[in-house]
């Protein structure tokens, strides 16, 4: 089969698409014939070297942890799941990922994929639709009526951020550049901070519940960013390069979220997808060969929305 790898860390050149043995699913595992996988900004920083320590891989090594395809094996003991199967999941960091025509997953990490869009679509929603929601619902415990701040609401998490808090029953303000403004205020935001003229804490005139920061900003915004929540509310970061700030004397907590695979939520988010209430945008559709010029370009800071990459048709 055809797979991009890396045999060693380093720079996007590094990554090799080149033919590799068909894996064989062990116990527990299933084979998926990939209909996609997407670029994560994790994969980059896997592929460099720099998540070593968290995030130990076996070299050559496989990126993607998003996975959308078709059940086409099964290991022994696997029950719930049948060869034929359209499924979606995040898989383990450390192993193998979907940048490849088959990839072996955990069945339990694994759901039925949204019947409502097109499956190599579906791909754009585990990793970053996870993140969105955990650090909403699980960090944050956001409930209807509260005010959420989404910093940096223009990326691919941020869209869906949007969605699920203003789902939710919350009052959504959140920054974008004018680049991505008008998709913002269509995934549902109340309020747009054009962040490149305006100060976010000078623009953000009462307190709110939740600040959830998305963007890659300089220490100093990021300990700004406390500022405006009420006390007792809490700052969800996932720069975590940079610890979370937090304000001890008014109860403000802070939080730093390393996302996790979670079929469970996985499925509600799909639900969600399946009733119309969660839009999966796609800002990209590319095939498998030109996954190391997508990482070229993300290390220049030119990929913006979610891209999904998409095998040779088996």
């Amino acid at each position: 089969m055809k797979a991009v790898r890396f045999h060693e860390y380093g720079d996007p050149d590094v990554l090799r698409y080149e033919d590799v043995e068909q894996p064989v699913p062990g116990a527990g595992e299933v084979r998926i014939r990939v209909a996609a996988t997407s670029f994560n900004s994790v994969d980059g920083n896997i592929r460099g070297g720099f998540m070593r320590g968290p995030i130990p891989v076996e070299l050559p090594h496989t990126p993607g942890i998003d996975a959308a395809g078709t059940v086409d094996a099964l290991g022994e003991g696997v029950d719930g799941i049948a060869v034929g199967d359209d499924v979606i999941g995040f898989l383990p960091m450390d192993g193998n990922g979907a940048a490849a025509e088959y990839v072996l997953a955990p069945a339990d990490v694994l759901t039925p994929a949204p019947k409502s869009v097109p499956l190599a679509d579906a791909a754009a929603l585990p990793v970053v639709g996870l993140t969105a929601y955990q650090a909403l619902f699980d960090h944050g415990k956001l409930t209807a009526g509260q005010r959420v701040l989404i910093n940096g609401a223009g990326g691919a998490v941020g869209g869906y951020a949007v969605q699920l808090a203003k789902h939710a029953g919350a009052h959504v303000i959140a920054t974008a550049s004018p680049r991505s403004s008008e998709a913002v205020k269509s995934a549902g935001a109340d309020e747009v901070i054009d962040h490149t003229v305006t100060g976010v804490t000078a623009a953000v005139t009462e307190p709110v519940d939740i600040v959830l920061n998305l963007a890659p900003v300089d220490p100093a915004e990021l300990a700004a960013l406390v500022t405006p929540v009420r006390p007792g509310g809490v700052l969800v970061n996932t720069t975590v390069w940079m610890p979370a700030p937090a304000d001890e004397e008014r109860g403000v907590r802070g939080i730093d979220l390393f996302a996790r695979s979670d079929a469970e939520q996985l499925a509600k988010l799909v639900a969600l997808v399946d009733r119309g209430e969660l839009h999966v945008a796609i800002a990209e559709r590319l095939p498998l060969a030109e996954l190391p010029t997508l990482h070229a370009r993300a290390a220049e800071g030119a990929v913006h929305g979610k891209v999904i990459v998409v095998p040779p048709t088996v």
